[in-house]
């Protein structure tokens, strides 16, 4: 029988040799191995996916060519490009097919398909700009188109008679009159359709989705027949700014509903579970964070009210002089501006009418850069420039010691 080794000195000593040995590599097969082949990205096409798209627009190229100019007689730029579309289409579908699979086709296709839709608006929106500027520069050079009216001024006056003061005043107050109604209503709607609830706030969500496509016609109408008519109010600013706060309501209120169902409900249930009411969460909770969305909804309908001419032109009028109270008379604006000159026939009434138009569109992306700078959060709006910071700055002092030594 083995015996148990009474005492420490007693057991052996441990071997100092390693009992882990790691296998020596063997640099003769490391010559022999491929190097490694880069890992492609996710997504990132490989060089047979670049051959297929570039051949497939390649032939799609030489496919609208021979339709548009040999087989049928389609002729001009716009159906050349109409033709490349389609053939790039199905090219691309018809070699996709080939090496990919049916979801990889339907995929590219749909790429294909968003890309040049928002190619086509992008087109639309830059060409219908432009197009404006140019025929509208030669009025804005003159500074008397910003500082004066249109008061005893003929159709065929030069550019250094008249401008558009009254109706750049006239805009200001009708929108600031139609906000002042829209705003606060279309955002209340949206927060009983959303925070409340109910079978009425079914309702009020069908209707006020039927009113978004209301005719601007109809709604200076119903001013007309309500304010004017029945409540004896003369045609004026006031009336015209109702009209268009009429027109601006039901898109505030989509749009504000839409943004404030996005909100998530975690922060609802927080603030509730912390003791609040349900009046304080919205307010304190739903509101502020929505804000960026909300201020997309007034710019929203901005847009819409700010161009609208009929209803204008049933409850104020058209003046060619300024007039500042909304309550006395006709009142002109931008939009009812450009009819009137662009109706005269006359070329230097459309060049002020094309004139009108580039300050429109200045006033309203003017309009949407102040809305967004007022819904940002405050820590980035209160935040100090970079100059005032980097001023702040104070480098520490050293403290140097009898020796000479820096502390």
């Amino acid at each position: 029988m083995e015996t148990r080794p009474d005492s420490l000195a007693d057991r052996p000593e441990p071997s100092a040799e390693p009992k882990t040995f790691l296998p020596a590599r063997d640099r003769a097969q490391d010559d022999d191995v491929p190097p490694p082949v880069p890992r492609r990205a996710i997504g990132a096409p490989n060089a047979d996916e670049l051959f297929a798209r570039a051949g497939a627009w390649i032939a799609a190229l030489g496919m609208a060519w021979l339709i548009t100019q040999r087989f049928l007689p389609l002729g001009g730029l716009a159906w050349f490009l109409i033709v490349l579309l389609v053939a790039g289409i199905f090219m691309t579908g018809l070699l996709s097919s080939i090496s990919t699979t049916f979801v990889e086709v339907r995929d590219r296709v749909a790429g294909i398909v968003v890309t040049a839709g928002a190619v086509v608006v992008g087109i639309a929106l830059v060409s219908a700009v432009v197009f404006v500027f140019v025929r509208g520069w030669k009025p804005l050079t003159h500074l008397n188109f910003f500082t004066d009216d249109m008061a005893g001024v003929e159709p065929k006056a030069p550019f250094t008679q008249g401008g558009v003061l009254h109706a750049i005043i006239g805009t200001g107050i009708q929108l600031g009159i139609g906000l002042a109604v829209a705003l606060p209503l279309g955002v209340g709607t949206a927060v009983f359709m959303t925070e409340v609830g109910g079978r009425f706030a079914r309702i009020v969500r069908t209707v006020v989705e039927a009113m978004t496509a209301l005719p601007s016609i109809v709604a200076g109408l119903f001013i007309y027949t309500t304010v004017i008519l029945t409540l004896g109010v003369p045609r004026s600013g006031l009336a015209a700014g109702l009209a268009l706060g009429v027109m601006m309501l039901p898109i505030i209120a989509r749009a504000a509903d839409v943004v404030l169902r996005v909100v998530p409900g975690n922060l609802r249930e927080a603030s509730l579970a912390l003791g609040a009411s349900r009046w304080r969460t919205t307010w304190n909770v739903v509101l502020p964070t929505a804000r960026p969305g909300l201020a997309t909804a007034v710019i929203l309908g901005v847009a819409r009210g700010v161009g609208e001419t009929s209803p204008v032109l049933l409850t104020s009028g058209a003046a060619n002089f300024v007039q500042a109270n909304p309550l006395d008379g006709a009142m002109n604006s931008l939009p009812l501006f450009i009819y009137t000159q662009v109706r005269s026939g006359e070329p230097h009434s459309i060049g002020r009418a094309f004139g009108a138009a580039v300050v429109l569109m200045t006033l309203v992306l003017a309009l949407f850069v102040l809305a967004r700078f007022v819904a940002r959060p405050r820590k980035y709006r209160n935040r100090p420039s970079l100059r005032s910071r980097v001023a702040r700055i104070r480098v520490p002092r050293t403290r140097t010691t009898r020796n000479g030594e820096a502390a």
